[in-house]
């Protein structure tokens, strides 16, 4: 996966910098070798790495820091910024009465994605409906159909009709009081001129007003020809990266779809209706560098929680109680796999490279923190100060786990609730001892 294998790399780089004593040339030149190793093995173009590495380097032997932000940090923060700009801005796709085409290749995963892209919305508080205009592949409607069923989305499909411009205008018409209209169109093995023609033909009747491309990540590289094609045909406004979860290009996917001057709008990164992300540059390398997305993480526990009322602004202010770390333990189950979310949280798994084994100990031990706390009053829960020797005894007895392990629950707590205060001043205002807890113990060795 790109965040394991592309992350861990990074992040080595950052240890160096951030552990050394000095910022010096041959310190700066190690590092830098270490990041174009890393994106090469991503499948990142030569050129653009070459690029990114000769501005990294030149910016951080020449450029004075800013107020307030020491060597380490002005050099870490130019690797942040240089990472934003190789895999380029986000395409704007708003929550707004919008109606959506979907194309791609065939394999791409499109199908799949239109389900993801209705449920994504459906979560965010939008009325979504989904049109097969995709009468080409033989298991397109009844798989597309399925797929909305599950998620009690309205699906609209005519099974056997081959006459895709007229099922998607009549689909449009169904779906008309819904707020956003998601048009799935055919794809081919390769991009033929029929379905050029067939996608022109669809265009025409939806007027769409996202035209979104949806793309292997596996193709790396390739991706930009395939992206400049479908440009050039329908001026896609945003591209869709699916199956990050599962090839080392997708540096170069990223890259080669920033290369071409459109933007990534989501990226799939597993295989549940929820596990397709708004891309967000700085929150994705914010990711892959170790150090977080609590703010992702908050979005995705207030979708899936919306009947429980969380409040955000006293969490960025610091004011996360055990309750709230609670809900979010509750929210892991329905997130998806606890690698991936442990990669948004500002606590021990962050910059470190764990197992799947050390993954599930880490999952058994989540559990267990639950079990405590469901031993714990609400006066407790809202407010940890109040836990005293006498009540970790109380909460121990109460949950059959030792002592320890209460205390080691407050302690996690505690650094959950640091962490998510130093994430309000962002990148450029979060001091090195914070940045270096988010790297790993490995680099608070200084």
């Amino acid at each position: 996966m790109v965040l394991d294998t592309l992350g861990g790399s990074l992040r080595s780089a950052l240890r160096k910098i951030a552990s050394a004593t000095r910022i010096d040339k041959p310190l700066v030149d190690e590092a830098v070798k270490e990041i174009q190793r890393a994106l090469l093995q991503a499948d990142v173009n030569v050129k653009l790495v070459m690029t990114l590495s000769n501005r990294i380097r030149d910016r951080a032997l020449d450029e004075k820091p800013p107020a307030g932000m020491n060597p380490r940090e002005h050099v870490i923060n130019i690797v942040y910024q240089e990472l934003i700009n190789l895999v380029g801005k986000s395409s704007d796709v708003k929550l707004e009465r919008q109606t959506i085409m979907l194309v791609g290749l065939q394999g791409s995963g499109k199908t799949t994605t239109a389900a993801k892209l209705a449920t994504y919305f459906q979560r965010k508080g939008l009325r979504t409906a989904v049109i097969c205009a995709d009468t080409f592949r033989a298991g397109a409607y009844d798989q597309l159909k399925a797929l909305c069923e599950k998620q009690g989305i309205f699906f609209y499909g005519e099974k056997g009709n081959t006459d895709a411009p007229a099922v998607a205008k009549r689909g449009l018409e169904a779906a008309k009081k819904y707020d956003v209209r998601i048009v799935d169109t055919a794809g081919r093995h390769a991009l033929e001129a029929d379905l050029i023609q067939e996608m022109e033909d669809i265009h025409a009747v939806v007027n769409a007003d996202q035209k979104l491309l949806v793309m292997d990540a596996a193709l790396g590289q390739q991706a930009s020809d395939q992206a400049r094609a479908f440009h050039d045909a329908v001026q896609i406004t945003g591209v869709i990266i699916t199956k990050l979860d599962g090839t080392a290009k997708g540096g170069g996917a990223m890259s080669a779809v920033a290369e071409t001057k459109t933007s990534v709008a989501f990226i799939g990164v597993g295989e549940t209706p929820s596990d397709l992300e708004k891309f967000e540059a700085d929150r994705f390398i914010s990711r892959l560098l170790g150090m977080g997305d609590i703010k992702t993480l908050i979005e995705k526990a207030q979708e899936i929680q919306a009947d429980e009322e969380m409040d955000v602004e006293s969490m960025m202010r610091g004011k996360f109680t055990l309750k709230d770390m609670y809900k979010q333990m509750e929210a892991m189950n329905k997130l998806g796999p606890l690698k991936q979310i442990m990669q948004m949280l500002p606590m021990g798994g962050l910059g470190l490279e764990l197992s799947d084994k050390e993954y599930q100990a880490t999952k058994d031990r989540l559990d267990k923190y639950r079990v405590v706390m469901d031993s714990m009053t609400d006066a407790e829960l809202e407010d940890p100060k109040l836990i005293t020797a006498a009540r970790v005894k109380r909460i121990s007895r109460g949950s059959g786990t030792p002592p320890e392990l209460v205390k080691e629950l407050l302690k996690s707590h505690q650094a959950m609730q640091k962490a998510i205060k130093g994430m309000r001043g962002g990148m450029g205002k979060m001091n090195m001892k914070r940045l270096m807890k988010k790297m790993g113990p490995a680099a608070g060795k200084m």
